[in-house]
């Protein structure tokens, strides 16, 4: 229910996942800044309030799990598991620096609390798909969230991955879409039109909504509403923008991967750390 949700919390959560990132890049001094940014928000909601994980037991059998397709945008990701106390702050600076944990794109095998390897884009659609499935034959109710890029949907195999999950009536699966509206080269629309993306989700089967992507109380609810749906999986279009909440980010034009430096990072943090001010 939304009386027991502490959203001021959860957007300083989102805030504070910003922050870090942005110092990570300044450390290693560039880095994937558009995409991390517009998925703060909603890391801030499932890692500060919706998933059912552990910290202290990141291979939990019974927790929920996050494949995050667009596994380019993982420092964001990497700085919620940090703040959650999944690993020490401090190995947040060694982001892509030799012997890390933390290499630029998400990898299992290296990250506590990265369930799944990713990166080469839609293939994080079909592991999230085995996923959902595998915790169904194993009788567990736990949820799979999704996060794909809205340029990854050029990708055929998240359109195929949409059809097996409608097939299979996975509604304990949640894919998110990051529409923020760019990609790496250029404006998604001027690339290949995504169109209609609800619409086009609600085509293959799928219970879809559109919201405000970087609103943590419109995140939470779309979740929640998406829950009570069952038969079929849900995809929740978060509208927003890409660099979102870092202020170089936001002004760049090209903001897909930056190199970014000790002074932009400091100006920009200062500027997050503003709207908190009373």
């Amino acid at each position: 229910m939304e009386s027991n949700v502490d959203f001021e919390r959860l957007e300083r959560f989102a805030a504070d996942i910003r922050i870090e990132t942005i110092k990570m890049f300044a450390d290693a001094g560039y880095g994937h800044i558009g995409g991390a940014m517009s998925i703060a928000d909603v890391l801030a909601v499932l890692y500060g309030h919706v998933m059912d994980i552990d910290p202290k037991n990141p291979l939990w059998e019974k927790r929920d799990r996050l494949v995050l397709s667009k596994g380019h945008s993982g420092p964001a990701l990497y700085s919620a598991l940090a703040l959650k106390g999944y690993f020490p702050m401090e190995e947040l600076k060694t982001l892509n620096k030799g012997g890390t944990n933390l290499p630029s794109h998400c990898d299992r095998q290296k990250t506590p609390g990265i369930d799944m390897t990713t990166g080469s884009l839609g293939q994080g659609v079909s592991t999230a798909m085995g996923i959902a499935m595998g915790i169904r034959m194993r009788g567990q109710k736990s949820y799979t969230y999704l996060i794909i890029g809205d340029g990854e949907l050029q990708e055929g195999q998240v359109w195929e991955g949409a059809q097996f999950a409608a097939h299979q009536k996975l509604d304990r699966l949640i894919a998110f879409i990051d529409y923020n509206k760019k990609q790496l080269d250029g404006k998604v629309k001027d690339i290949c039109d995504p169109l209609d993306i609800p619409k086009k989700f609600e085509s293959f089967g799928w219970n879809a909504q559109i919201i405000k992507g970087y609103d943590v109380r419109e995140i939470y609810n779309a979740i929640a509403a998406a829950k009570n749906e069952t038969g079929k999986p849900s995809v929740i279009v978060l509208d927003t923008i890409k660099g979102k909440g870092c202020s170089f980010a936001e002004k760049a034009d090209f903001n897909h991967y930056m190199i970014i430096t000790g002074e932009m990072a400091e100006e920009a943090i200062k500027d997050i750390e503003s709207r908190f001010e009373n």
